[in-house]
């Protein structure tokens, strides 16, 4: 009676077979959607750039603001389908840089301060050096767990930095286009904000805030009439929305005891 031979043992499947062969699935299409839309704020920041360099500030300025809300897409859309990669937060974080950190005040120098070319240019460089700054603080702390604060961010927000460096183009736009104060406090605004940006300042997080449940009509009614106001009158809205903003940032620092928040994390000390 013959025996066979017993079948030869599998040989333990290695790391690098195991990620070839997970790289010749197919990919969901659902799960590239985010890193799509980054890609489609980066094109937007940058046509932004180019009607700026071409004198169209209007079409510049739509191109932001339409890139802030693909910029507050992408990240949710990859928490629900589950789709966060490496690749997608560096995506992320360097659209945020050009949209936030460059664009911005980029097109205020295109459409002021190069007549101011000096300190005009200065200030572009040290918004966009606050920017990058601001952004890899955020970066750090999220990977040592640290992250934001629950109730404040520290400091402005680089998007909302942006819309705040715009606030001199969106007030002129009430009038006849032209700067309606000096160029030089134009300057020194578009520093202050961006100095604002690394501070330890105290600024409100909507992760903050709740709406009681009886009054959640209210908030639909409040939001269709901001859309409805952005529609009809968007510079005049643009002008309220950043002084609200503005009058927000006091408010946080009262309601917070008037001191400066702690580092995020250990390795944030420098920042």
């Amino acid at each position: 009676m013959t025996h066979e031979p017993p079948p030869p043992a599998e040989t333990p499947e290695t790391d690098e077979t195991a990620r070839a062969r997970r790289s010749l699935r197919d990919v969901p299409l659902l799960s590239l959607l985010p890193n799509l839309i980054t890609l489609a704020a980066i094109c937007a920041g940058l046509s932004a750039l180019r009607f700026a360099i071409l004198g169209q500030f209007e079409v510049a300025v739509i191109l932001l603001i339409f890139a802030a809300l693909l910029d507050g897409m992408d990240g949710r859309l990859a928490r629900l389908f589950r789709s966060e990669s490496a690749i997608g937060a560096e995506l992320d974080s360097l659209a945020d840089f050009l949209n936030f950190g460059v664009a911005p005040p980029l097109v205020i120098y295109l459409w002021a301060l190069r007549d101011l070319p000096s300190l005009g240019w200065i200030a572009v460089l040290i918004f966009a050096v606050c920017a990058v700054l601001r952004l890899a603080r955020f970066n750090v702390a999220a990977k040592t767990g640290g992250g934001e604060a629950q109730k404040y961010f520290v400091g402005v927000p680089a998007p909302a930095g942006a819309m705040l460096c715009l606030l001199p183009l969106f007030a002129s736009n009430l009038g006849d286009g032209s700067p309606v104060v000096p160029l030089v406090l134009i300057s020194l605004y578009q520093t202050a904000i961006a100095f604002l940006m690394i501070s330890r300042l105290p600024t409100w997080s909507l992760k903050s805030f709740s709406v009681p449940r009886g009054k959640v009509r209210y908030l639909f009614v409040g939001f269709v009439v901001v859309i409805s106001a952005l529609v009809s009158e968007p510079w005049a809205t643009l002008v309220v929305l950043d002084l609200a903003y503005l009058a927000s940032l006091v408010w946080a620092w009262r309601v917070s005891g008037r001191r400066p928040l702690p580092p995020e994390s250990e390795t944030d000390v420098g920042v």
